[in-house]
């Protein structure tokens, strides 16, 4: 493969999501049988993951919700006849 005219700088954290990947990638290899790697390996890849990625089983997520509600006024009656017609039952029909 000829090099590249313009090289690729990737800044830091590009830098460190790539080697995470990779770590992640062969600790899944070694979990399904394709790569053999000693438990002291193991145990350095998943130091170094610690140390790139965060440890999300310690984040603690609070939030407030606000809810509204919006409620309909009855019209305004002109006298206790009328207010006693609009919230009269209304009639079943048997």
């Amino acid at each position: 493969m000829a090099a590249r005219k313009r090289k690729i700088r990737h800044d830091e954290n590009t830098r460190d999501k790539i080697q995470a990947s990779q770590i992640v990638n062969r600790l899944t290899k070694h979990i399904l049988g394709e790569v053999d790697m000693p438990a002291s390996a193991v145990s350095a890849a998943l130091g170094l993951l610690k140390k790139v990625m965060p440890d999300l089983s310690s984040a603690e997520i609070k939030s407030e919700t606000t809810v509204r509600y919006v409620a309909r006024m009855p019209t305004k009656a002109s006298d206790s006849k009328t207010w006693q017609q609009q919230q009269r039952p209304a009639q079943t029909i048997q």
